[in-house]
């Protein structure tokens, strides 16, 4: 009796420790989902994960959200019809189990997986999707996501066939369409519908809303916010994928974002165990973590140049400040492409990559980064520094020198100022390194650090400065998203905002290669375009690129299936699949 009584208790606690290896909060699979199956590792159920955010998520709501905090989060509790896979850069299905294409490229036509749940509970149909178009697309709900729904001039139009199926029609063809439903989280219509009725849908999901009247798709949904503090995702029960065997993601049962006002601070946090993941680190920190990962049991991972550009450009605006008589007069010199290629030509980019990057960047002449494998013009030069060709450049432009300092035809010094952002160290010593080249051709620059938002206000506003240094980002590979900074009209066309047309043979050409490519459907034509646009860039130099800096991350040895990438977000793109050894 002892011994069956021991065999009973012995076979109770295998029982036990086999049911608390699973989430008692996930809901069983049922039949008839169709949910989607991923191939990494099998992992294991439980426990949680800390990330530092740089500063406080402005909100929940994925239709007016624009910080990068926000995104990151919401990013997380939200999914897409159609996913951009992070490693392939191909597009893939989500939410949406199977679409069609018609061959003129006009209509699409997808299918949604049965099943699907939010967050909540509630279930999702072709009704919740239709509301979320009609929310993107309407101009009063102000989403960044409209300007993509729009091709040709015309919203796309989104029609409900059946329960799980929805029909796109487009005005042109685009290109890329497939990977617009990447950008577009699905939003639950019965938790919005009212707020959007009343006029109300930018005030929704703020951070003081609570937990209960916000739902996702995505892994993971809000348990807390404490302000100043921390924010804290708990996982999606009713989550639409499932590892190889049939398990439910996520694993994890919580991730936790601190708010660390700096990397600096965030590193402390990382080297003291407070933190499981770091992010977006430049090379000193990433120079500093390498050396302890052995002895404190993490990893550090540099992924090579992302798809970010640095670059220096000049204010060829057409439209200037009051009383801007010494501008005009600069814009005489920052107008001729001469110049613009004599001063690109004395930059010692590879001095730039060794002293400000420590080595952790790429040099560009283009704004195509070497990480975008499927656009990137090998073809474009990659010339060596040298003062005698920019001597020579500013020669041909009607240049001189006066003891040892460049002039104009007018007699005029040739000086002016290049701003960057103080809070930004590398772009700040990337100023005054420039700075120093170009006293080598008898040019007087004042490297000027300035507050963030004081900075954009000069570019995009004011447009009260000479020179700047800025950075642009593709949160894909395909060149559409950059569309607005190559067009003449584009809301990012910095060095010359608020153009009706363009003023210049070239920017005339790139406005009709970026339309063409984008409704040109074969790929090779397309390619052979934006081929011909990075020449035309490289050419004229509306941006100077200057260097691409590395992606640098690290996690604890204990986080699975840890797989960084190059398109954002680097660490946290597969939540669903991390857990813990």
């Amino acid at each position: 009796m002892k011994n069956r009584s021991h065999l009973l208790l012995v076979l109770l606690l295998c029982s036990c420790s086999i049911l608390v290896a699973y989430p008692t909060d996930s809901k069983p699979i049922q039949s008839g989902e169709e949910l989607a199956t991923t191939t990494s590792d099998v992992g294991r159920y439980g426990g949680h994960i800390v990330i530092a955010l740089r500063t406080e998520p402005k909100t929940l709501n994925p239709v007016t959200a624009l910080d990068a905090a926000s995104r990151d989060v919401i990013g997380r509790m939200t999914a897409d019809l159609l996913h951009i896979d992070r490693v392939s850069q191909k597009t893939e299905s989500a939410l949406a189990k199977v679409w069609k294409v018609s061959p003129d490229g006009l209509h699409y036509t997808l299918t949604l997986r049965h099943g699907l749940h939010f967050s909540d509970g509630h279930p999702l149909d072709a009704d919740d999707v239709l509301f979320s178009f009609q929310v993107y697309l309407d101009e009063n709900a102000h989403s960044s996501q409209r300007d993509l729904l729009v091709v040709g001039g015309k919203p796309i139009v989104v029609k409900k066939i059946g329960p799980d199926t929805l029909s796109f029609d487009l005005a042109q063809p685009y290109a890329a369409a497939e990977r617009l439903f990447d950008s577009v989280a699905i939003l639950p219509r019965h938790l919005l519908q009212k707020a959007y009725q009343d006029g109300l849908i930018a005030q929704a999901w703020s951070l003081n809303a609570p937990p209960t009247e916000i739902a996702g798709v995505g892994p993971f949904r809000l348990k807390e916010y404490v302000a100043g503090q921390r924010l804290v995702l708990e996982r999606n029960p009713y989550y639409w994928k499932m590892d190889s065997k049939k398990q439910r993601l996520p694993y994890l049962d919580e991730i936790i974002f601190l708010f660390v006002a700096s990397e600096d601070a965030q590193v402390v946090r990382f080297q003291a165990n407070d933190t499981d993941i770091i992010s977006r680190v430049n090379a000193d920190n990433f120079a500093l973590l390498e050396k302890d990962q052995a002895a404190k049991d993490y990893r550090m991972v540099d992924l090579g140049p992302g798809l970010e550009y640095n670059f220096l450009f000049f204010n060829l605006n057409s439209i200037l400040p009051k009383d801007s008589t010494a501008l005009a007069r600069h814009q005489e010199w920052f107008k001729q492409v001469a110049f613009r290629q004599a001063i690109s030509a004395a930059i010692d980019r590879e001095g730039l990559i060794r002293l400000v990057f420590r080595g952790k960047a790429t040099p560009l002449w283009t704004h195509v980064t070497p990480a975008n494998k499927l656009w990137l013009n090998p073809a474009i030069a990659h010339p060596a520094r040298s003062v005698e060709k920019a001597k020579e450049l500013l020669k041909s432009a009607g240049f001189t020198w006066k003891d040892d300092a460049l002039v104009d035809s007018k007699g005029q010094a040739v000086e002016f100022t290049i701003l960057a952002s103080a809070s930004n160290a590398q772009r700040t010593q990337m100023a005054n390194l420039i700075q120093d080249d170009l006293k080598q051709l008898g040019i007087k620059v004042n490297a000027v650090p300035m507050e963030f938002r004081s900075l954009l206000d000069r570019v995009f506003q004011t447009h009260d400065y000479d020179a700047a240094i800025l950075a642009l980002g593709g949160g894909d590979v395909d060149p559409n998203p950059q569309m607005n900074v190559w067009l003449s009209d584009g809301t990012n066309h910095m060095w010359d905002l608020g153009e009706s047309k363009p003023t210049t043979p070239w920017e005339k050409e790139i406005d009709s290669l970026m339309r063409k490519q984008l409704s040109t459907l074969n790929v090779k034509v397309r390619k052979r375009l934006y081929d011909r646009v990075q020449e035309l860039v490289a050419q004229n130099l509306p941006l100077i690129c200057l260097a691409s800096p590395n992606i640098l991350v690290g996690a604890r040895n204990r986080v699975g299936n840890f797989k960084p990438s190059i398109l954002d977000h680097y660490v946290l793109w597969n939540a669903d699949e991390l857990y813990l050894h």
